[in-house]
């Protein structure tokens, strides 16, 4: 999920702080659908609120004049207290927006609380849904149904010191392992820097490894879910990302405690020859002191040529299951996620489109996100799409496996079976 660009795609340890618990429902979907009225609409406001509200203000002008009986009521709401306004909005039916943008680490808590609207037939009968990124629209299926229409999409990338990999004589990484190697040769040539910056609560960061390795964080069947990081191929992962916390290049005793966001902020410090970050901190770093001496390539795979897959992080728009306009409705939402609305937010604000086509032509005018988009063409994956994974996320299970592997106080195996064991326990609760 990506909130905000300044949130950087935050995306579960920001949905831990309010959702421990799904949202409840009270109110059953309406069965009505009218084609006039007032469309309230509920988007994210952000720090630099004026070039979003310039695209979505060109949108409803232009939708307004299509529909001349109707009027688009947009509200920005707080990221950080959207829990308790979805809540409300899912038990009072007058005061739910018909329209709302959310991030798609919340839609499954959502969906279990009966709060959004079905829009598996709006999107099949939308010309331009044919385009939409397959992975990144399965962000936002449970059940076979599409709960969303994927607004934009946060990947992450290897970040790369031109300067300092070209003084230690180390190649740009083509490999996951090469990776490794790189690093460890930097840190010997430059001990006051780190070979990486990654860290043990870093998730997004350590989830291209488990997957690149052909493991899982868990497996479907019947709807009901099962671990899988203690198979042996997620230990594989696990072990290649824990391999770069050690004293050789991201100490445990600097690196254990670092998320996403002060793993590369150590880079923009100039701390770190090496990061994984998203397209949302390419402007930051732009404007470090070694602006002119850094570069982007994808997070290689296990074999030369291929890309890791990345956490697909983003937003989606939807339909509340309480708006008595589910048709009118469902059409803004393809209107402010259409591709001419992508494109301009892409243009006011950096956000990643979500089509095939649309991200081709950004990939191309802008070099800049061509790692980027890469990286969501070569295939993106997501965490369990069930609502108990906003426990299983707030309780830490995934990223205490690794700092406990990190810190020394459990092997991987052991490690990796008891957060096997406490997942499949979070999951049977349902």
């Amino acid at each position: 999920m990506k909130f905000s660009r300044t949130l950087a795609v935050a995306a579960l340890a920001a949905m831990a702080l309010t959702s421990c618990a799904p949202p409840t429902s009270n109110n059953a979907a309406s069965s009505q659908d009218e084609n006039t009225g007032t469309l309230r609409v509920w988007l994210f406001s952000e720090v630099n609120q004026a070039p979003k509200s310039a695209v979505v203000d060109a949108t409803v002008k232009e939708f307004e004049a299509a529909h001349k009986d109707v009027k688009v009521d947009v509200q920005y709401i707080p990221v950080d207290t959207r829990a308790e306004k979805f809540k409300a909005a899912f038990n009072d039916p007058s005061s739910a927006p018909d329209v709302a943008e959310f991030g798609n680490t919340d839609l499954a808590s959502y969906v279990a609380a009966g709060g959004l609207s079905d829009m598996t037939a709006d999107i099949k009968g939308w010309d331009e849904g044919k385009d939409l990124d397959p992975k990144v629209l399965a962000t936002t299926a449970i059940g076979g149904k599409n709960y969303g229409v994927p607004w934009f999409v946060g990947v992450r990338a290897l970040y790369y010191r031109t300067d300092i990999l070209k003084a230690a004589g180390v190649e740009v990484p083509k490999t996951m392992a090469e990776i490794e190697t790189a690093a460890r040769t930097v840190r010997a040539a430059n001990p006051d820097m780190l070979g990486i910056s990654v860290g043990g609560k870093a998730q997004f960061s350590a989830m291209p490894f488990l997957w690149a390795h052909g493991g899982s964080i868990a497996s479907e069947k019947g709807g009901a879910f099962t671990s899988e990081l203690d198979s042996a191929k997620s230990r594989e992962g696990i072990t290649a990302y824990t391999n770069l916390l050690k004293d050789d290049i991201c100490p445990p005793a600097t690196c254990a405690e670092f998320g996403g966001n002060a793993s590369v902020q150590q880079f923009i410090a100039g701390k770190a020859a090496m990061t994984i970050g998203g397209d949302f901190n390419y402007k930051a770093i732009s404007e470090s002191a070694f602006k002119d001496k850094f570069a982007v390539v994808p997070v290689p795979g296990v074999t030369a040529g291929s890309i890791a897959p990345a956490f697909a992080g983003g937003n989606n728009l939807g339909v509340f299951a309480s708006s008595k306009r589910h048709t009118l409705s469902a059409d803004f939402t393809k209107a402010l996620a259409s591709k001419k609305s992508q494109q301009a937010m892409f243009d006011a604000m950096g956000n990643l489109p979500t089509f095939t086509d649309v991200q081709k032509s950004v990939a191309e005018k802008n070099p800049q996100v061509a790692p980027f988009i890469s990286t969501i063409a070569a295939g993106t994956n997501f965490v369990p799409i069930t609502d108990t994974w906003s426990t299983i996320d707030a309780k830490g299970t995934f990223t205490t496996m690794y700092q406990q592997i990190v810190t020394g106080k459990a092997d991987v195996d052991t490690a990796s079976k008891d957060a096997t064991d406490a997942m499949n326990k979070i999951f049977a609760a349902k």
